[in-house]
């Protein structure tokens, strides 16, 4: 099967295209015709050698940790879904192939195309992880940093839903999109603090950082202390007891089902851009840079 595939850390350079063989699904795996393939920051930090020292790399390594497709063929003990069926999930090989390997699956909804689909698993379970940990209720303020990315656009509408409302910050290309899901938008960087603070002269109640760029200690500020504060980008978490949360613990193939129906009906919104597998290095590069509107994904034939 055609993938792409790494045998050495480095830059987008690393990637190649190659003929592999094709995945046998264990106990519990089905095997998925994958039609896209999620792409996310973590793929490039892999990539790049940057997490080895906690999530170590067998070369040669085929990138991507979640899928849409049609299940091709099932592993012992797979009841829930059927050859033919359409899902979309956690890919437990990597999802930049032609086939993979998955665990976690939900069936995906008629009204709902596979680019779509594939914004959903490891984004929707990001977000609702953290404001999970930050407790968001119903009459809060958030303060999300960085949130224009695929992470940031389900985080927002699943926190306004949950009767909050998001301060939410981004570059000036973004501005508009992110008031579009539902947030109050202010631009990042210099002078953080005092917009925030005219925006919320009562305080915020919890950050949600997704940027990693700096943006912790003007949370601190902003909070009046570390609680309520939580990070998935930046590495320096600990050193300033902030919380660092990282995913993949808490998939959950019904809480992915009923995102899907809510993308589905229009009731949650996704933002999409798609680059075919052979193009995978070009898409990376994107999203090494930062700043992308929404999701990138991979299509496959």
């Amino acid at each position: 099967m055609k993938a792409i595939l790494f045998d050495r850390f480095g830059g987008t350079e690393v990637l190649r295209e190659a003929d592999i063989e094709v995945p046998q699904p264990g106990p519990g795996q089905v095997r998925v015709r994958v039609k896209a393939a999620g792409l996310n920051a973590l793929d490039g930090k892999i990539r790049s050698g940057m997490l080895e020292a906690v999530r170590p790399t067998t070369f040669p390594a085929v990138p991507g940790g979640e899928l849409a497709g049609v299940v091709d063929a099932l592993g012992e003990g797979v009841s829930d879904v059927q050859v033919g069926d359409e899902v979309l999930g956690w890919s437990d090989t990597g999802s930049y192939a032609q086939y993979a390997l998955a665990t976690t699956v939900a069936l995906k909804p008629a009204g709902l195309d596979w680019q779509h689909a594939v914004a959903l698993p490891v984004a929707g379970e990001t977000a609702e992880r953290v404001l999970d940990l930050l407790g968001v209720a119903a009459g809060e303020t958030v303060l999300m940093h960085g949130a224009s990315g695929a992470v940031g656009t389900l985080a927002v509408q699943l926190a306004t839903a949950r009767g909050a409302r998001v301060i939410a910050t981004a570059g000036p290309a973004n501005q508009d999109y992110l008031t579009s899901l539902g947030a109050t938008a202010t631009l990042y960087g210099e002078g953080l603090v005092e917009r925030v603070r005219t925006l919320a002269p009562d305080s915020v109640d919890a950050v949600f950082d997704l940027a990693g760029k700096g943006a912790l200690e003007d949370s601190i500020t902003l909070r009046g202390g570390t609680e309520r504060i939580v990070t998935i980008a930046d590495f320096r978490a600990h050193q300033l007891g902030i919380t660092f949360s990282s995913g993949g613990q808490e998939r959950s193939a019904a809480r992915l089902a009923a995102l899907a129906e809510d993308a589905a009906t229009g009731k949650l919104v996704t933002t999409v851009t798609a680059y075919p597998l052979d193009q995978a290095a070009t898409a990376q590069q994107l999203s090494d840079a930062g700043h992308v509107r929404g999701k990138l994904a991979l299509t496959l034939d």
